[in-house]
């Protein structure tokens, strides 16, 4: 809104020229949402526990974690809200790029929604069955790959991985089946890591600053063709959305930490994840952000090794899955903040490795 209504106003007021810097307003982005979750948290949550938006524990999870049993959930609403009135404020409203971001953002966070609801009214941690929730993941991401397609260019469907200067594949139509399983794959890693206080918040704090990075550099020709990396025109417009998704995740840590006043939820983060995901297929680093991610993969390959073995052998490769479970369980448990500022520490590590690659083409 603001680009559109104050920088025409540059003609009158040479002040205003600063309204056209991808980088003034991704920082404004990043303090709007800030802002907003710590001005909406509390009555967020106070609206939550109303309403008995709480918590559902698995009987068969770590002992520790019955006492959380209440702990109001959903609060991803907080990050899906400023992070949409951010955008309002600070987006350029005549980027597609930015509009399909937004679509898959509200999309997986509306099956987040649903399975939530049903969490909740079912007083139990089931939601919608694996199957279901699988189906309106799919859809979603068939939606959002197949607009990506029509409306891509010949790099759309070329396959780049790091150190390669140059695409190692042209996928053709089986980009979209490719891009379906990442968009899911990612939403749902980032939905199983969310199980402790802060975990998964703060691995996304880590994978925005990186998206963001990605996105600005990928969105300038100059800097682009420096690195040997695609060049996206209007990809720098989502560093924008990255940041706004920075400030919000900060702001939602605030209250997530440990002890947590309240939890993220489906909404919140399968809406991240997707979004995560449909952003690395626009500016073609969709391997390099399962380098950055990698905690994430950790947590997914965990839970599929656990359930493959299990069915095979009828033995346990890990205490309990997803991995944060596993170092919690046994007489040599860890303690839950440990395991969190760890598992961030890794986080970081990945963001810096993946970053590192642009240098090393």
């Amino acid at each position: 809104m603001f680009l559109e209504f104050l920088y025409p106003l540059t003609k009158y007021l040479t002040v205003f020229n600063v309204f056209q810097y991808i980088t003034l307003r991704g920082a404004y982005a990043a303090l709007t949402t800030l802002v907003l979750c710590f001005l909406l948290g509390q009555p967020i949550i106070r609206k939550l526990a109303a309403l008995k938006c709480r918590q559902t524990i698995r009987a068969d999870g770590p002992a520790t974690h019955l006492a959380k049993g209440g702990t109001p959930t959903m609060g991803g609403v907080m990050i899906i809200l400023s992070v949409t009135v951010s955008m309002l404020l600070w987006q350029n409203f005549h980027n597609s790029r930015v509009w399909v971001t937004m679509i898959a953002f509200l999309l997986f966070g509306l099956i987040g929604f649903i399975d939530d609801y049903l969490k909740i009214r079912g007083h139990n941690a089931d939601g919608l069955s694996p199957k279901g929730k699988l189906v309106l993941q799919c859809i979603a991401a068939a939606v959002i790959a197949g607009y990506l397609l029509m409306t891509g260019d010949e790099k759309t469907t070329a396959l780049y991985i790091p150190f390669f200067k140059n695409p190692v594949a042209d996928l053709g139509y089986w980009w979209a089946p490719f891009a379906v399983l990442l968009i899911v794959g990612e939403s749902n890693a980032v939905n199983l890591s969310d199980g402790l206080d802060g975990l998964a918040t703060g691995l996304l704090i880590f994978m925005f600053i990186t998206l963001a990075i990605l996105t600005y550099l990928s969105g300038r020709q100059d800097y682009s063709s420096y690195l040997g990396i695609p060049y996206i025109p209007g990809a720098g417009e989502l560093t924008v959305f990255c940041l706004a998704g920075v400030g919000a995740c900060v702001g939602h840590l605030w209250y997530n930490a440990h002890p947590a006043e309240v939890f993220m939820g489906d909404v919140g983060s399968l809406s991240l994840g997707g979004v995560i995901a449909v952003i690395s297929l626009i500016i073609k680093k969709e391997i390099l952000i399962l380098i950055a991610g990698g905690v994430f993969v950790l947590e997914a390959a965990s839970v599929i090794i656990q359930v493959v073995v299990y069915k095979w052998k009828k033995k346990r490769v890990f205490r309990m899955a997803p991995l944060h479970h596993h170092y919690e369980q046994g007489e040599k448990g860890l303690p839950e903040t440990k395991i969190v500022i760890r598992f961030w520490i890794l986080g970081g590590l990945f963001a810096i490795i993946a970053l590192s690659t642009l240098k090393i083409q």
